[in-house]
């Protein structure tokens, strides 16, 4: 298990470009197999999710070219559909999360896919009903093979209807999008999740010659075709990673720009960190973190605490509450965190409250984070990573922190961060890594 070793209290100052987003990245490589035309995919975050599924599409019989890093190209052309039975290819899936997002374009262009369930972060229960759910009106069958815990699904044509989603899941959004741009018919998917992912997602299929309409709204109508073809498709900034450090130079930065983010794809992104104080400038398309000598917590119009929750987009991504959390706790005042999401993401407070973090945790889901106003600074601790969001949110605690820390199962950050601890020492952050950890010095 590695280990990262960071010496805190650096300042960092400098520029920094944030990579592609995850999120988008597993949606629109799986649109790769719905047609056998080559499909090119630009800005491809080069992270360990992101890479498995490559693997996993490979290990399916995908043709899989890479320019760089950063480009691929697919072609999904004479896929080994056999492998969908084996043992290996469900174990991949298992640990997987991304693989979940196969299951559309697989079923609507072979009337059959496989699925497991995906495994992910730690983060509390993530259910696929929603997915099911869809698929099932589309007029898709599921068989439960109970001696190897997976579900075979299957369909001889999907066809079109009206659909009213029981959540507004992104991944399930996506999945049944991919599946009903081969359906006979018309759907309707009303509650529909819109992030700029799923509008990137329906673009890219519509320039493979899809016919979606409402992109970027609740409601979105798709007309089925027989069939796709090949485009070239450039994924957005991630908005988390440019969150991730917005947060990370209010904490400990001397002045750091952040290019090249995708201003009007971040949503109400900079505007939760403002509520906590934090001075954010934009400038063409990048954002501009001075040092921050103070920020101070706003309050409701009528006086009451300040409260951040999480909701569907435009609302706050859930994937930032774990960085603000860690940002509240320099800031001068005090805030109530309302993750309604996921039962478990904010257990990772207790690391945060070894440090020296004044934090209630009132239940799973609410937090209270009374700021030390940079009087009291954190002190370093030893830590592991539960998963991608709380993990970055601890190494952003660490770099602020007094003195050594040390985190461990960083494994978890290598799934959603490119080369994270070289970016940050470009900017001049004290970090190493251990692969195998023995000590804990620098």
């Amino acid at each position: 298990m590695a280990a990262f070793i960071i010496e805190g209290g650096h300042p960092l100052s400098g520029t920094i470009t944030p990579q592609g987003a995850k999120n988008e990245a597993l949606e629109v490589i799986c649109a790769a197999l719905l047609t056998p035309d080559r499909v090119t995919i630009k800005n491809i975050p080069n992270i360990l999710d992101v890479n498995n599924l490559i693997q996993l599409l490979t290990d399916m019989g995908v043709e899989v070219e890479r320019d760089t890093d950063n480009t691929c190209h697919f072609q999904a052309r004479n896929l080994n559909l056999d492998y969908l039975e084996s043992d290996d290819f469900v174990k991949k899936c298992a640990s997987l999360r991304g693989s979940v997002m196969m299951i559309g374009p697989l079923l609507a262009r072979f009337g059959k896919a496989v699925i497991t369930k995906p495994g992910g972060d730690k983060i509390g229960r993530r259910r696929l009903d929603t997915h099911f759910l869809g698929f099932n009106m589309l007029g898709a069958q599921f068989n439960h093979i109970t001696d190897r815990n997976v579900y075979e699904i299957s369909a001889e044509q999907l066809k079109g209807c009206y659909m009213l989603l029981d959540e507004a899941s992104v991944t399930g959004t996506a999945n049944i999008i991919m599946a009903a741009v081969l359906a006979k018919g018309q759907t309707t998917i009303y509650n529909a999740a819109c992030e700029p992912y799923i509008q990137q997602l329906c673009h890219m299929l519509n320039s493979m010659g899809a016919n979606i309409s409402g992109i970027g709204s609740n409601l979105i109508s798709i007309v089925g075709v027989d069939n796709l073809h090949g485009t070239t498709h450039r994924i957005l900034p991630d908005m988390i990673e440019v969150g991730s450090f917005i947060g990370m130079a209010a904490m400990v930065g001397n002045g750091i720009r952040i290019k090249d983010v995708s201003v009007r794809n971040l949503g109400i992104i900079p505007e939760a960190f403002r509520r906590l104080g934090v001075q954010i400038d934009v400038e063409g398309d990048d954002l501009i973190i001075p040092h921050q000598e103070h920020y101070v917590i706003d309050s409701f119009i009528d006086g009451t605490i300040m409260t951040l929750a999480d909701a569907p987009w435009p609302g706050l991504t859930p994937d930032l509450l774990s960085v603000l959390i860690v940002v509240a706790t320099q800031a001068k005042g005090s805030v109530l965190f309302h993750q309604k999401m996921f039962e478990s993401r904010l257990f990772f407070v207790d690391k945060l409250i070894d440090m020296g973090a004044q934090i209630i945790l009132c239940d799973p889901h609410r937090a209270v984070v009374v700021g030390h106003d940079h009087q009291i600074r954190l002190r370093g601790g030893r830590m592991a990573s539960p998963d991608i969001r709380a993990g970055i949110a601890l190494l952003i605690a660490a770099l602020s922190a007094n003195g050594i820390s040390r985190i461990a199962n960083i494994e978890q950050i290598d799934r959603g961060y490119e080369d994270i601890e070289n970016r940050l020492i470009a900017l001049g952050a004290h970090i190493k890594r251990e692969n195998n950890p023995t000590n804990e010095t620098l």
